[in-house]
């Protein structure tokens, strides 16, 4: 990656006339410069119109990025679901490879009180599987679990450097208000988010820090984790430190705003680097 680019997850919310095209041209006219095509509740881009979206990313110098369906659930014990999750994942990653979309994060799975140590095992066979099917298909687009903001659901940070370590074509998601919302309300300091560069380098080498996918928003939590998603400057979220932290490491890569203002806090934190 060039740089480190800042987007929104979705489209912005000044946008009038609600589709991917029109979003994408909205975040170039804000001084943005990263998109995030969500398709939380399903694929909605239709493979006719890929071609279109990736012509006008490129005309306007936007990185995509991709955010697969909540529907995936890598530890299911229904060999139906554990499948359509497995599908829905290569699906976006299809999708979103036509579009010329650069990563697709998603939520792994959900622990369902089994040991950490055999959801692991279970989502790292099925990772593995998505990636070996996506190398056949010649899509080279990175696969990217995201930390998770529950403690029920899988995604600690060292599981995510993990499966990355340990699986070509895939890298963490870092989501730094899950991080924060999952611990309840631990890293948020300087050198807290310092260890965390920090032990993705140690681990992944330079190159994961010159390919970050990021997500951030304030957040509402408890001791079970995230509860809601919260405006930047209305949350306890050390945004500035974390971003003093970014420029101190020279990451690249995408930083997505998934506050409930999307493209406030996304040109926030831009000015702030």
């Amino acid at each position: 990656m060039d740089k480190l680019r800042f987007g929104t997850a979705g489209i912005p919310l000044s946008v009038k006339v609600r589709d991917t095209i029109n979003g994408i041209q909205k975040v170039r006219e804000l001084n943005l410069d990263s998109f995030e095509l969500e398709f939380v509740r399903n694929i909605n881009i239709k493979k006719e119109k890929t071609s279109e979206v990736k012509d006008v990313a490129e005309k306007n110098n936007i990185v995509l990025t991709c955010h697969a369906p909540y529907y995936i659930n890598l530890n299911s014990n229904d060999k139906q679901k554990l499948h359509a999750s497995i599908d829905r994942i290569l699906n976006s990653a299809r999708i979103a490879n036509l579009c010329n979309a650069w990563s697709v994060c998603f939520h792994a799975a959900y622990y369902m009180k089994e040991s950490p140590e055999k959801v692991y095992a279970q989502v790292k066979n099925s990772i593995k599987y998505i990636v070996n099917i996506l190398k056949k298909e010649n899509n080279k687009i990175w696969i990217r679990p995201e930390v998770g903001g529950r403690v029920a659901q899988f995604g600690e940070l060292q599981e995510i450097i993990k499966l990355s370590q340990e699986i070509e074509q895939v890298m963490p998601c870092v989501d730094f208000a899950h991080l924060h919302a999952r611990s309840n309300g631990a890293y948020n300091t300087h050198k807290e988010f310092c260890n965390v560069l920090e032990d993705i380098e140690k681990n992944l080498g330079r190159e994961a820090l010159n390919n970050m996918h990021i997500h951030i928003s304030g957040i509402n939590y408890n001791e079970k984790g995230e509860k809601n998603h919260l405006i930047l400057k209305n949350s306890d979220l050390n945004y500035k430190d974390l971003v003093k932290v970014w420029k101190d490491f020279k990451i690249k890569g995408v930083v997505i705003s998934e506050s409930p203002n999307i493209e406030e806090d996304a040109m926030l934190l831009k000015k702030l680097m």
